[in-house]
């Protein structure tokens, strides 16, 4: 079984795919409030992240050696955990204080919370287990949902509404995202070299859609780790 069978992934994953801004930024330590206007919004990191989970899944076929699958797997599982952490303190509390009633997040709490269950369950399981696949495609069923209903109501409200915000709340979401990744690097690299050892081309676009993980702190020990790490899988 491939996700290709699943018109509604096809149709996201098409669609997401025809973004191709791959931002690369190299911050250490910063003044969130003076370097904002030259950072993405928060809306459009938003979209990256949905970008790159997609693309992950499309890699995923249920064929795969069992150590590509968990290394697929596992970085779909660490991305997304950052990028809901990212969500539910940055954004979700901004378009609440906008929010006059629409309600505009609808079921996004829930379904983050959902994401999260299924996320515990995969990284208990083996990928030989029976119902491996079959949790994955439970995930990104979920995940697809929630990116539509993001995508088509939330981050148009959210450019509506929040205007000259959006460039701050995205340099905030880049100076936290530092912080959960660093300490994540070098678990990260190793996932990557599991889902795409002996192919560096397809090693470096993983590491690009790993865990949003677009960006690299200044010198610190841990990012220093990952990339060594990144640059000897052979």
């Amino acid at each position: 079984m491939t996700f290709k069978s699943n018109a509604k992934a096809i149709a996201a994953i098409n669609g997401f795919g025809q973004r191709r801004n791959r931002l690369h930024f190299v911050l250490g330590d910063f003044d969130e409030r003076s370097i904002f206007g030259i950072l993405p919004t928060v809306t459009n990191m938003i979209r990256v992240d949905h970008t790159h989970v997609l693309s992950t899944f499309h890699q995923y076929k249920s064929a795969a050696a069992p150590r590509v699958k968990k290394g697929l797997v596992l970085m779909i599982c660490t991305a997304l955990e950052i990028h809901a952490e990212l969500e539910e303190e940055i954004f979700y509390p901004a378009i609440q204080e906008i929010d006059e009633g629409e309600d505009l997040l609808g079921d996004s709490q829930a379904e983050h919370q959902e994401m999260k269950r299924l996320i515990v369950l995969l990284r208990q399981m083996e990928p030989e287990a029976r119902d491996y696949d079959e949790t994955l495609h439970a995930l990104m069923s979920n995940v697809l949902h929630h990116v539509a209903d993001e995508e088509t109501v939330v981050l148009p409200a959210a450019e509506r509404l929040l205007g000259e915000r959006l460039g701050e709340l995205g340099a905030q979401m880049t100076k936290r995202r530092l912080e959960l990744v660093v300490p994540r690097s070098g678990e990260i690299a190793f996932n990557i070299g599991r889902a795409v050892s002996g192919n560096k081309a397809a090693l470096w676009m993983a590491a690009l859609a790993a865990a949003g993980c677009l960006i690299w702190a200044g010198p610190s020990r841990e990012t220093w780790r990952g990339r060594r790490a990144i640059k000897h899988i052979p």
